[in-house]
């Protein structure tokens, strides 16, 4: 059976960026599991997975564009600390949830903390990266229908979200 649309998918991999830098993998026996052609994973990945078959291994390049996205200056924003509450403690780095004008929640990294002013970042911490993935191609099935109708994998015993 070949990776295709609405094929159930399971690989192993890591994730690398510029010097070779390991950004994340799967532990060994815990493949990442995906369903093909519904978005689950990034776009230049999906598309270098298509056709191949179980056991098959390949590393592959995947430019910004078809990542995590190129670096937007405008998704940075300086916030006054005011607006976080009083009280409120935070490092370089932490994870924060905004929301949106139009009622959005969206998450942000705090990426430098001034005497009066914080700099927030929307940006993917991926972004602007070129991502190197070594796969191995673990195991693929036909989705079922209340995968393919939801768009995504379901584990074990049925739907969890």
């Amino acid at each position: 059976m070949q990776i295709g649309k609405e094929k159930a998918v399971a690989i192993d991999y890591k994730l690398t960026i510029e010097g070779d830098i390991v950004v994340d993998q799967s532990e060994p026996g815990h493949p990442l599991w995906y369903l093909h052609g519904f978005g689950n994973i990034i776009p230049g990945l999906e598309r270098e997975l298509e056709g191949l078959e179980v056991g098959a291994e390949k590393t592959v390049t995947v430019q910004p564009e078809d990542g995590y996205g190129v670096r937007d200056d405008n998704l940075v924003h300086l916030v006054p600390k005011s607006q976080f509450g009083p009280g409120a403690q935070f490092d370089v780095g932490d994870r924060v949830v905004a929301q949106s004008p139009d009622g959005r929640e969206m998450e942000a990294r705090i990426s430098l903390i001034g005497a009066k002013e914080v700099t927030v970042d929307f940006n993917h911490e991926l972004a602007g990266k070129v991502l190197t993935f070594e796969i191995k191609v673990a195991e693929i099935r036909k989705a079922s229908k209340e995968e393919v109708a939801h768009g995504h994998i379901h584990g074990p015993g049925g739907h969890h979200h």
